[in-house]
């Protein structure tokens, strides 16, 4: 496995998980609001709930980014981000002039998804926690392939 191969991963994993990370860090600072907003969307629960965001969003997050549990959590994160996209960014039923930033939040959070789809199927990479202490494996390609 050449550098490229090694590193590419955690930088993949950093900058997937940076979004989670700032984000989480700043409903911290803002949990009543954030739990107004849960509400209004029709959260139940969300002055408890806010507390599960803020731990997957920044705790979650900074696992990520150090590569720990890394396959869990994008599976977790993924049906995280289906699910605000479905709820929060429901373009679709919005009037016409919060159609188009409703719709690009939307496809931000599917291409987000789709990274954590993508990090769930080949792992956290050499270069993490998981590796250190033995949860991935490496991959091994077949002599055919490497030819």
């Amino acid at each position: 496995m050449d550098s490229v191969e090694k590193f590419v991963p955690v930088l993949g994993r950093f900058l997937l998980a940076l979004v989670f990370v700032l984000a989480g860090f700043g409903k911290i600072w803002g949990l009543d609001a954030t739990a107004a907003q849960m509400a209004s969307h029709g959260i139940p629960m969300p002055h408890l709930l806010v507390y599960g965001v803020v731990a997957l969003e920044f705790g979650g997050g900074l696992a990520l980014m150090l590569g720990l549990f890394t396959r869990p959590l994008a599976l977790i994160f993924a049906v995280y981000l289906l699910t605000l996209a479905l709820v929060f960014h429901g373009y679709w039923a919005m009037p016409a002039a919060e159609m188009h930033a409703q719709r690009v939040a939307f496809l931000e959070h599917l291409a987000m998804l789709g990274g954590m789809l993508y990090v769930f199927c080949f792992g956290a990479g050499p270069y993490s926690l998981d590796a250190l202490i033995g949860l991935e494996r490496p991959r091994h390609v077949p002599a055919a392939a490497r030819a």
